[in-house]
């Protein structure tokens, strides 16, 4: 009996036992030994994958182009896409219909694409490519670029910008693009490639609650540790991240990345990292890139000087419940504009926006009988289409004056590092500088009580020059740093009635712009 006991085998009984466990630790010991190399076949034929192209979707104009503006200056607008698919599962994802109606209203339009080395190259000059210009950019690297996108854009002869989470691609598939299908992107001319991390497109906790956040952007809960990444142990993985993704470029014969996409856009939200090392992150991107894209900004980064100086571009997010007239209107807001181009914008209230007035509230708050509730009402022109405004002459009248209660303003300079605004009510007038990082400064002046007063503000980059009725000026802004960068930016507007009246607010009569 054995020792379990069961039955003891002898003669050839135990040597066929003998002879089959020796086979089966024979192939036992093979599984082991080719395991890895199945593995690494496996993985390599991932990398190596090729999916097949659809053929480009037939889709009859609607018209949309009719409404694109064919505005003079020469500014390219930032398009942000990701990814692409005949069946979404996400508001992410656009249809190739979507893409190809959108391309084909910018083409019927005049719109041409640009590749990365001409958009830097206009970044870094200020030489504008051509008027009616646009540049794609497509984030994370998705195989719906090669499978779908790349015959649309070979459709309309644009080109366009993949953004790589280089330590993704070949992974995860069907969903990333393998190392050949992106040889083959490449080698058709219709695009480059650019950096959107290695394998830190993710969020993690960032404190000891287990609350997420972008692992680029913050310290990360050490959780065996109990405790935050110190701010150098933060420097050396995002360093560390970045430049294992620069390799991976170089590795794989693509040319070296000019611009850095921030995963989830997070460049305007929540980080842990201390106050004075917040630009740590901005420090080691401006050491490797041309300049970083973000969809999300804390004031507004349109491509032009003022986003090359700060190094940083807003770009318009393309989702796929944006239909094509709503496209067509985002779009046109981000399109740059000249001063005379529009000398009279008031006559277009599409082009205004009211961020913290009150729900429903349109132009005639500044023009005509105000808000229905509250006591101020703020409004924007373009602030994407005129940041790079840096001389130019507003001309306005107010009217409806009563009193120290209310008023009216103009801000120029809007979204500036340095912006200027003026305010007058029936008797007094005020200018108000806030340079950035700075103290505010305000001075006051008293005027000939009316309820109406006119307003010239010539602006230039180093200076306001303010002048009420003809006869009151002043001068705002005489600046040791006159950089346009600095100080550019177009107008907003505001009325203020704290003497709760239901109708007659203070009100513009008149807005008139010219170079």
């Amino acid at each position: 009996m054995t020792r379990d006991g069961g039955p003891r085998t002898t003669g050839p009984g135990r040597r066929l036992r003998r002879h089959a466990v020796r086979g089966t630790l024979s192939a036992l010991a093979a599984v082991v030994v080719a395991t890895p190399f199945v593995g690494a076949w496996s993985y390599d034929g991932a990398r190596r994958a090729v999916s097949p192209q659809a053929e480009p979707p037939v889709v009859e104009t609607d018209g949309a182009s009719g409404g694109i503006v064919k505005a003079g200056a020469g500014a390219p607008v930032v398009l942000a896409y990701h990814d692409i698919s005949p069946d979404p599962t996400n508001d992410y994802t656009l249809t190739p219909r979507q893409l190809d109606a959108q391309l084909a209203a910018l083409a019927a339009a005049g719109y041409r694409s640009l590749t990365t080395a001409e958009f830097t190259r206009y970044l870094t000059t200020g030489a504008s490519p051509a008027p009616r210009t646009v540049y794609l950019t497509f984030d994370d690297g998705t195989r719906g670029l090669w499978a779908h996108a790349d015959r649309v854009l070979a459709k309309h002869r644009m080109h366009a910008a993949s953004f790589l989470i280089t330590g993704a691609v070949g992974t995860h598939r069907p969903y990333y693009l393998s190392w050949a299908e992106i040889d083959r992107m490449k080698s058709s001319g219709r695009w480059d490639f650019q950096d959107h991390t290695h394998l830190s497109h993710e969020r993690a906790a960032v404190d000891a609650a287990g609350h997420q956040g972008s692992v680029l952007s913050n310290r990360l809960w050490l959780p065996k540790e109990k405790r935050l990444e110190t701010e150098n142990e933060y420097r050396l993985r995002v360093r560390g991240d970045l430049d294992e993704s620069l390799r991976a470029f170089s590795g794989h014969r693509l040319p070296a990345p000019r611009l850095f996409a921030y995963p989830f856009s997070e460049t305007a939200g929540p980080t842990n990292l201390a106050a004075r090392n917040t630009s740590v992150l901005e420090r080691l991107l401006r050491e490797r890139f041309t300049a970083s894209l973000t969809n999300v900004s804390s004031r507004p980064l349109p491509a032009g000087p003022r986003a090359a100086a700060a190094r940083q571009v807003e770009r318009l997010e393309v989702l796929r419940t944006m239909s094509t007239d709503a496209f067509v209107k985002r779009l046109n807001e981000r399109i740059c504009r000249s001063p005379a181009e529009i000398p009279e914008p008031m006559r277009n209230p599409e082009q205004w926006q009211f961020p913290g007035s009150p729900s429903g509230t349109g132009l005639t708050a500044l023009t005509g009988t105000g808000a229905a509730q509250g006591t101020y009402v703020s409004a924007v022109h373009l602030p994407m289409g005129t940041a790079d405004w840096n001389t130019y002459r507003v001309t306005a009248t107010v009217g409806r004056l009563s009193g120290t209660g209310t008023s009216a303003s103009i801000e120029v300079g809007h979204g500036s590092l340095h912006p200027v605004s003026v305010t007058v009510s029936e008797a007094g007038l005020r200018v108000t500088e806030r340079p950035a990082g700075g103290t505010a400064r305000v001075t006051t002046g008293r005027l000939t009580p009316a309820a109406r007063h006119r307003l010239t503000l010539e602006v230039s980059p180093g200076g306001v020059r303010v002048t009420v009725d003809g006869g009151h000026a002043m001068v705002a802004r005489a600046t040791e740093d006159p950089d346009p960068a600095r100080t550019s930016g177009g107008v907003s507007l505001a009325v203020r009635d704290e003497t709760a009246r239901t109708a007659a607010w203070p009100r513009f009569t008149a807005l008139r712009l010219a170079p």
